[in-house]
């Protein structure tokens, strides 16, 4: 199984607006040369993601994006379903699509696994990835008496 890049690059864009959660608007060509995506790609990504409400936009000299809410606020899950789509298959999201659903033991298979995905996708907040994100870039250190130390 695999997220399409829209989705991998989508999460990226947002993680890039926690981060800077605060402090004004953040231009794409920033996040896309920070993120080595390409801003055109982007500039397709913040339309779902703003539509839905996930960001702000901004023109003029001090424009760009942000978050719309704290990114506590925030899920994986969120973005995700913004830019694939709640399900996994249009089945589980609109049973009456298929004329097997009541003996369907795949899509019994399918259903669970929606329900793992999105139980743990709704789990991660982006402030969640940010904390993940600074535990490993000071993973190894041991701060003792204000000087960081190598823990090996």
């Amino acid at each position: 199984m695999k997220l399409s890049t829209r989705a991998r690059y989508g999460l990226r864009l947002m993680f890039a607006l926690a981060k800077n959660y605060g402090k004004g608007y953040v231009l794409l060509k920033d996040v896309a040369c920070a993120e080595e995506i390409s801003e055109k790609y982007l500039s397709l990504i913040v339309i779902p993601l703003r539509s839905t409400g996930l960001i702000n936009s901004a023109r003029g000299a001090t424009g760009g994006y942000s978050l719309a809410r704290d990114p506590s606020q925030i899920t994986v899950k969120e973005i995700v379903d913004v830019l694939e789509g709640e399900a996994l298959l249009d089945c589980l999201k609109n049973p009456s699509l298929c004329p097997r659903v009541s003996s369907c033991v795949s899509r019994d298979v399918w259903v669970l696994l929606n329900d793992k995905i999105s139980e743990t996708l709704s789990s991660i907040t982006l402030e969640k990835l940010i904390q993940m994100e600074n535990e490993k870039i000071s993973g190894g250190k041991i701060e003792k008496g204000g000087n960081h130390e190598d823990s090996r």
